[in-house]
């Protein structure tokens, strides 16, 4: 198989190019060259957003394009509407929350999407990018050539938002840990590198149209994620479960300061950890255990000399300490 992956030197994008190098496809990368892509593949240089920016990309022929694209539409418009005639298959990497709010629990890929998304906007809020971006591919590919991974949360080795990660670094620091409950709570994520080989099996499958991109509901739940965190980063961490109702009612934002939590019953549960997968799991998705992921994800996290996640993420320590009634630092 010959594919082009846009971008491919971070985060889905690294993961797919590593993974169609284990299955010996030649792989041509277009990027910035802000990031090495992996050793093996074919690099191209070129800035989407840019005049010329795809001048790369005039001639060549591919089974299949692979694009992670997050911002402003036209960029996968551009893209589309330049390889249509030379690419067998656009796979756009998009999102559940390209659904109207709110989806209700259960919601399959024919729930209704948000409206106001343009192919050919510029940025606007990632929503309707996401949705732009689907349009885009549609326009340029048809309904039988494109393909829409509506991701879910997205944990793994190398994840520059810092979900995960800032868990990771929080248990490694040890002392008392605000863990959102219920303990139970059934999570719904995919694991970047289960993401990256159902993506080239859907190529293999000749697969299309939109397929929702996560675990099964109840694959993990916050407690294992969370002790997997205190088993793989440090056992000195002592966990504290706190209700849903003290952790809202102290101000701390789901999501947010608190990554991958939300509190069950809310509209924002049901849309981001109660997705039908059905269709994903039916062709072909396979979800690693938690333990592999948490634990791959802290040997690249120890690998790296400074991490710096997305500005936003995690729990203030002096809020941490006051919501449990301990010392600052304890």
């Amino acid at each position: 198989m010959r594919l082009l992956v846009l971008g491919g030197t971070e985060f889905a994008g690294r993961a797919v190019v590593e993974a169609a190098l284990g299955r010996g496809w030649e792989v041509t990368v277009l990027n910035r060259g802000r990031h090495q892509p992996p050793a093996g593949v074919r690099a191209l240089r070129g800035d989407r957003t840019a005049p010329g920016g795809l001048a790369a990309l005039a001639s060549g022929e591919w089974d299949a394009v692979i694009d992670t694209w997050s911002a402003a539409p036209r960029a996968v418009d551009d893209a589309a509407r330049l390889l249509a005639d030379r690419v067998g298959r656009y796979v756009y990497v998009s999102s559940c929350s390209v659904y109207a709010w709110a989806p209700p629990s259960g919601y399959g890929e024919d729930a209704p999407l948000v409206e106001g998304a343009s192919p050919d906007a510029g940025k606007t809020d990632y929503v309707r990018d996401k949705r732009g971006g689907e349009l885009a591919a549609l326009g340029a590919f048809g309904a039988e050539r494109s393909v829409f991974a509506r991701a879910g949360l997205i944990l793994g080795p190398y994840e520059n938002i810092g979900r995960l990660p800032w868990w990771l670094g929080r248990v490694a620091r040890g002392g008392p840990v605000l863990a959102p409950g219920p303990r139970d709570l059934a999570l719904q994520y995919v694991d970047v590198r289960d993401l990256a080989e159902w993506l080239l099996g859907a190529v293999e499958r000749g697969l299309s149209g939109p397929c929702n991109l996560m675990s099964p509901q109840g694959h993990a739940s916050m407690g294992s994620l969370l002790d997997t965190c205190v088993r793989v980063a440090g056992g000195a961490a002592e966990l504290r479960w706190t209700s849903p109702e003290v952790v809202l009612g102290a101000g701390i934002e789901p999501w947010t300061q608190l990554p991958v939590w939300v509190p069950p019953g809310s509209e924002g549960y049901d849309a981001l950890h109660s997705a039908d997968v059905s269709r994903a799991v039916g062709t072909g998705l396979m979800c690693r255990s938690v333990e592999e992921t948490v634990a791959d994800t802290w040997e690249w996290l120890r690998s790296v000399p400074e991490y710096v996640g997305r500005a936003g993420v995690g729990l203030d320590p002096a809020v941490e300490a006051k919501v449990l009634g301990v010392p600052l630092g304890s």
